[in-house]
């Protein structure tokens, strides 16, 4: 990031679609031509959004660099700013800074599979990683998606999901898919494709991608609720992935986004961690050494 770190830049919203009854994916445009074409980012940073006279709040990027347009952030309505955020009208101008935080190390994955692993919401930080992978297939190995949802009403780019499960050849992408409650649609889906679509939480798809998941070849790229981490970890490890190709990425308590506020600290005596300025993206060894990460 360039510039002046806490000044934001000016953002009108141009389009914003609504994706559950509490979740919509913005489109943002940068009012100055400018700020535009120096916004450059990688998949898994994030900005933070400011409205006038509210406040702010850190959001992941859920469109991936290889992909030009406007900038595209999946926001939840679950507080203040959020709120101010869903109730924007079209031509509204907000404030972002950024790109803020470490994103994924796209490079150093290439040549390997990718596995990614999405339990909610957490498909929005992801989506950046999936489209990269997408347009420069020829660089990575097998891509393997596993998404774990409570439903069909409550599914992220579910109409995405059911394209990749359907229509696997298209993208080149294996897709797995969970569902937690009773749901005709994804239970017609799981008549269809009964090797693709399960009921119960995201562990369950391991089975279905264990023929993919290659210890020395696989890269792991996780992202969900608090709860979903331990047991996918577990998963993981059981598996023999090197903690250091398993890499998270985290939102805890970030406000600042630069790691001058505090908020986001973790860790003791031996290793502290700011999740905004060191991560959001951290490595299962991040994990092992500091404590409080997860």
């Amino acid at each position: 990031m360039s510039g002046n770190p806490y000044l934001p830049k000016p953002a009108k919203l141009i389009e914003a679609l609504e994706m559950t009854a509490i979740e919509k994916l913005f489109r943002f445009e940068f009012v100055n031509e400018e700020d535009a074409k120096s916004f450059s980012y990688k998949p898994g940073q994030f900005v933070t959004v400011s409205v006038p006279g509210v406040g702010e709040s850190p959001i992941s990027i859920c469109r991936s660099p290889t992909r030009p347009g406007p900038l595209e952030l999946l926001i939840r309505r679950v507080g203040r700013v959020t709120n101010a955020i869903h109730n924007l009208k079209l031509g509204d101008v907000v404030g972002i800074r950024g790109p803020l935080g470490n994103g994924f190390p796209m490079e150093e994955m290439k040549g390997y599979d990718v596995l990614l692993i999405a339990g909610g919401l957490g498909i929005a930080p992801l989506m950046s990683v999936l489209q990269y992978v997408i347009d420069k297939r020829e660089e990575y190995g097998d891509v393997v998606l596993l998404y774990g949802v409570r439903s069909y009403q409550e599914a992220l780019f579910r109409d995405m999901a059911v394209d990749l499960i359907e229509n696997p050849e298209k993208a080149g992408i294996k897709t797995f898919l969970s569902f937690e409650r009773e749901d005709p649609v994804f239970s017609k889906l799981m008549e269809e494709h009964p090797q693709n679509v399960r009921k119960g939480v995201v562990t369950v798809l391991f089975e279905c991608a264990d023929p993919y998941i290659k210890p020395d070849k696989v890269c792991a790229v996780v992202c969900g609720p608090p709860v979903m981490y331990r047991f996918v970890l577990k998963e993981l490890v059981k598996r023999d992935v090197p903690p250091e190709r398993i890499y998270l990425t985290l939102e805890r308590r970030m406000k600042c986004g630069i790691g001058k506020c505090g908020h986001c600290v973790v860790g003791g005596a031996t290793a502290i961690k700011y999740i905004c300025k060191d991560g959001p993206v951290f490595t299962y060894s991040d994990v092992l050494a500091v404590r409080g990460l997860v």
